[in-house]
């Protein structure tokens, strides 16, 4: 607090000595001074100026003034319900979100969901896929659901179905469409799927007039006679080291053909003394096995059937060329790419993963689809965080190609792994 000072002016009929006396207290030649203040005579009174505080306003004020501001604290504001705030940001995250997105190298459904800020599930039913679906460089992916605003479709031609079929094991889009002399794009705009769509045991296929084409399709060839149903499925009896891979590969046939045949999705185990059927669609065009020349890449059959599997494995994760030549590379040192029941104490399988070490039991470790996903790692570890592959070292982009595969293994001879480089990229070119 700020004390006033008076100033007070001198006037000469007033005893200094008196004041000073008055002030102080002390005692003048022994006599003591009255400690009542002694009122000023009139004449002083009238001299003594009035001072009169200013007004002060402002920040200033608060600061001179007696009683302490009191800070007036505002209403609170009442809070947003917390469900109701996640739906208002996950509508303006789906809001901003582009309408489409064009597939690039490494993408996952997943990826492009979290960077859209939308589910997983959300974006596999808008484009009509399932979770076993693997999407390509190029795919355009919708990232809004379909909506009634804009005009409709040009209809099909004779767009309501005459027949129907039921699914049976061996069956494929394109074996059905064959048998009933349609097309595949329109069997399956009739049922709402993709062309490439995986087809179940005992679904209801919707089966268009025959001709029918999907819109923007040239029209099937008149000339074109109608094919016979395919063979009769073949059944293949499972020994130890087979994959669905292996098996689709020596057949001609794609994988997805052999899962759906049996019911299986991408995750499935096969173990030995398991039948599976074998179906006569999606057959590959000869020319196309024909092209690999097994003797100038230098691996057998197994070998490549395995090299094909470590390959498609990365493809589905988003593994760079890099990282999916890496795991070539790595299984030829440590199995020869051979799933091998046997190896140094406890390692087993194309990786030589050690059940010890907390790579799985040996069943799994022994599983080839398995082990190759363990190797690599990342966010789809079949493993977690028990065990470290190669998408979970931080920088192993950068690292000598070596070097990330010793980061893996955690080897004794790490040098090892670079020697096979040059054919990893070779095998990785004809096979993948």
């Amino acid at each position: 607090m700020v004390t006033p000072v008076t100033r007070v002016t001198p006037v000469a009929s007033v005893d200094r000595d008196l004041l000073a006396c008055q002030r102080f207290g002390d005692f003048r030649e022994g006599t003591p001074v009255r400690r009542d203040p002694l009122p000023h005579p009139p004449s002083v009174r009238s001299r003594v100026p009035v001072l009169t505080a200013p007004v002060v306003v402002g920040s200033i004020a608060l600061s001179l003034t007696g009683t302490p501001a009191i800070a007036v604290e505002p209403a609170p504001r009442p809070a947003l319900d917390p469900a109701l705030r996640d739906a208002l940001a996950s509508a303006t995250r789906a809001m901003d979100a582009a309408a489409t997105h064009t597939v690039r190298a490494g993408d996952t459904v997943s990826r492009i969901a979290a960077a859209n800020g939308l589910r997983t599930a959300d974006v596999l039913s808008w484009n009509g896929l399932d979770w076993s679906a693997v999407i390509h460089p190029g795919d355009v992916l919708r990232l809004t659901p379909a909506t009634a605003a804009g005009p409709a479709p040009a209809p099909v031609a004779a767009s309501a179905p005459a027949a129907a079929h039921t699914v049976v094991a061996g069956d494929t889009l394109w074996a059905v469409a064959r048998a009933h002399g349609v097309s595949v794009a329109a069997v399956a705009q009739a049922n709402g799927m993709g062309p490439d769509a995986v087809i179940y045991p005992g679904r209801t296929l919707a089966l268009p007039t025959a001709g029918a084409t999907a819109p923007g399709a040239g029209p099937a060839p008149a000339a074109a006679p109608v094919a016979p149903a395919p063979a009769a499925a073949a059944i293949h009896t499972v020994v130890a080291g087979d994959t669905v891979g292996a098996i689709a590969a020596r057949h001609g046939l794609a994988i997805d053909a052999v899962l759906s045949a049996n019911a299986l999705d991408r995750t499935s185990i096969i173990y030995p003394g398991q039948d599976l059927v074998i179906p006569g669609g999606d057959i590959v065009p000869a020319a196309a096995v024909a092209s690999v020349d097994t003797a100038a890449l230098g691996l057998d059959e197994e070998q490549i059937a395995n090299a094909r599997l470590i390959i498609q494995v990365g493809r589905e994760r988003g593994v760079p060329d890099r990282g999916i030549a890496i795991a070539l590379a790595t299984a030829m040192v440590e199995s020869w790419i051979r799933n091998l029941d046997w190896g140094d104490r406890d390692s087993l399988g194309l990786f030589q993963q050690r059940p010890s070490t907390g790579w799985g039991s040996p069943e799994q470790v022994l599983d080839p689809t398995r082990s190759i996903a363990a190797f690599y790692g990342g966010p789809a570890d079949p493993n977690g965080a028990e065990t470290r592959g190669l998408l979970d070292i931080a920088g192993w982009e950068s690292l000598a190609f070596t070097d990330a595969a010793q980061a893996v293994q955690i080897s004794a001879y790490p040098e090892r792994y670079g020697e096979w480089e040059a054919q990893a990229y070779s095998w990785l070119a004809a096979l993948g």
